[in-house]
């Protein structure tokens, strides 16, 4: 088996998307970064690369197997053995997985420039290992609160963080079923159709909301994320670790 040794991971913890997982370029000063002094490094095929990448279901039990304390943490001069970790890669991406100790891939971090060069020269020659192929049919469901990958493409880490918080929002706000606060929030969004809002039932006001704030990222979608939060202090605090400051009360 392969190893890689002083591995710098940045995890991700209960990211079921890949694009949750940052590169290297977009982590924080302020990131809880740790040294894994030892790690296993397999080669494996896309489907299950994806399959790990992209959901927080089950690994192969063979994989499990294969990896069980073999990687190291390194923390205060100490050496920590990890029951479920390592480094997979099918040749194009590369992602470090720790379990945990469980049989999912609850944490999940991508690799320094350097080590993922290493990664791509250890394995250019190597076998890849078949874990079966049931991930190859894997089907993806997305939804407002884990949303395509497409409506995240091109935009920083800040980006997508505020994104998704709008989308919580607004999850929230169709929890409420409230008709009056959906037209009004649409109404924010679109004030020049009024007059039309005020006819839709609460599923077309808020479908049609839905459908025009989901595209892209512009100041109009930060502005009216930053309104419909307030209020809420669970939000705001999202806000606020994005933003460097509070909502700002007087907008």
């Amino acid at each position: 088996m392969l190893y890689l040794h002083d591995v710098w991971v940045n995890w991700f913890e209960g990211e079921e998307n890949g694009y949750n997982i940052c590169h290297f370029h977009e982590w924080r000063k302020d990131d809880g970064v740790e040294l894994l002094d030892q790690v296993p490094l397999l080669k494996i095929h896309s489907s299950l690369f994806n399959y790990i990448e992209n959901n927080l279901s089950e690994l192969p039990q063979q994989l499990l197997n294969d990896i069980y304390q073999k990687a190291f943490l390194r923390k205060n001069h100490e050496r920590i053995q990890l029951e479920y970790c390592v480094v997979v890669s099918d040749g194009a991406g590369i992602l470090a997985v720790d379990t945990i100790g469980y049989n999912i891939p609850i944490r999940k971090s991508r690799l320094i420039p350097r080590q993922e060069q290493l990664v791509y020269e250890m394995l250019e020659n190597q076998e890849t290992i078949d874990y079966g192929n049931k991930f190859k049919n894997e089907k993806k469901s997305h939804h407002i609160l884990s949303p395509e990958p497409e409506l995240m493409n091109g935009l920083t880490r800040k980006e997508r963080q505020l994104k998704q918080l709008l989308f919580m929002a607004l999850d929230q706000l169709y929890s409420s079923k409230n008709v009056a606060e959906v037209r009004y929030w649409y109404t924010e969004w679109c004030p020049v159709r009024y007059a039309d809002i005020q006819q839709l039932s609460f599923e077309e006001a808020w479908e049609q909301l839905l459908a025009e704030t989901r595209e892209g990222w512009t100041s109009r979608h930060i502005h009216f994320c930053e309104n419909i939060i307030k209020g809420q202090p669970f939000f705001e605090k999202l806000w606020e670790i994005e933003n460097g400051s509070k909502v700002n009360e007087g907008s």
